[in-house]
């Protein structure tokens, strides 16, 4: 399992177009992603799921991905994330 713990600066928090991005990321790879808020978790391949974690400002989330990609799979939603400014 591979993970990373950032902080959201976005003024409005992990709204639908990041958050759509972010599952569209997901969705390339085989491993399990899952972002983890206060004791919650969602899965990062559904939209519906990452934007019911009402993500907001100065949240710290963490992200795990398990599986054969895990690796590219963190990379690569790390690197959405500093595109969309969420982090």
């Amino acid at each position: 399992m591979k993970s990373i713990t950032v902080k959201i600066v976005d003024p409005i928090g992990i709204h639908a177009r990041p958050a759509a991005r972010i599952t569209n990321e997901a969705g390339k790879y085989r491993s399990d992603i899952t972002v983890h808020l206060d004791g919650r978790v969602a899965n990062a391949k559904s939209l519906i799921n990452l934007m019911a974690l009402g993500v907001k400002t100065n949240n710290k989330i963490e992200i795990q991905a398990k599986g054969l990609d895990e690796v590219n799979a963190i990379q690569g939603i790390e690197k959405v994330l500093k595109e969309t400014k969420l982090i």
